[in-house]
């Protein structure tokens, strides 16, 4: 594997379907796809600024490494991607990944990331300005997540969650076979129009949950003074 250390690049496609590549300490200036169409390649202590860096690629892993304002879109259409102990600032970080795991994230702007995404591992992510976050993301599992948003996980289909805060409006419309366990849901008109959402050991707060769910399974959970007017036109059990 070839190895790139301390150095700078910027324009356009500096870095172009490389094979094989690890770089470290490297920054990816003004530009836009620096590292489109690459496959094996790892990025370590890096700092990209330009735009749609890591589109495309294949087999791609990224440590402690920052994504930052500038760098709009920067992780699109990639194919198993692996990041760990990263700060994305970027906006619409993810979207139509499919073989995602990552770990240790956090996203200060996560409005309308993660957009059909799939076949993913979440572990330990903050997510701020979660607007529309994971629309349409499919077989995705998080672990310890806080996330702060409105309107996520809609459209979302096989969707496992355990240990999170979600402090959100509209969490869940029209999802599909979505689970949570151990968490703290917070926001209105949560699971609207859902299909066999189940909620496990779960605190639910926030006016207007729960209505016009099919097959919706509650296990355990409780159901905070200003969770009102829940249920309505739902088929539901309790347990």
């Amino acid at each position: 594997m070839k190895t790139i250390k301390h150095q700078y690049f910027d324009g356009e496609r500096p870095l172009y379907e490389s094979r094989d590549l690890r770089i470290e300490r490297v920054r990816i200036g003004e530009g836009e796809s620096g590292l489109k169409e690459s496959r094996r390649i790892e990025a370590v202590d890096c700092e990209f600024e330009g735009k749609y860096v890591i589109w495309e690629c294949e087999d791609a892993e990224c440590r402690n490494c920052h994504f930052a304002t500038s760098d709009r879109a920067p992780l699109w259409y990639n194919r198993n991607l692996r990041m760990y102990d990263c700060l994305i600032d970027a906006p619409k970080a993810f979207r139509e990944v499919n073989g995602l795991i990552l770990e240790r994230i956090r996203i200060t702007d996560g409005a309308e990331t993660f957009w059909y995404c799939r076949n993913g591992q979440l572990t330990d992510i903050e997510i701020e300005g979660g607007t529309y976050a994971f629309m349409h993301a499919a077989s995705i599992r998080i672990r310890n997540m806080r996330l702060i948003g409105k309107y996520v996980f809609q459209y979302a289909k096989d969707i496992e969650i355990r240990h999170a805060v979600i402090d959100t409006k509209d969490a869940f419309w029209e999802s599909e076979n979505c689970i949570v366990y151990d968490s703290d849901i917070k926001g209105e008109y949560l699971g609207w129009y859902s299909r066999n959402l189940r909620l496990v050991r779960c605190r639910i707060s926030g006016t207007q949950p729960l209505c016009y769910c099919q097959n919706l399974i509650l296990e355990d959970c409780v159901l905070a003074p200003d969770a009102d007017r829940a249920f309505e036109k739902s088929t539901f059990a309790i347990r």
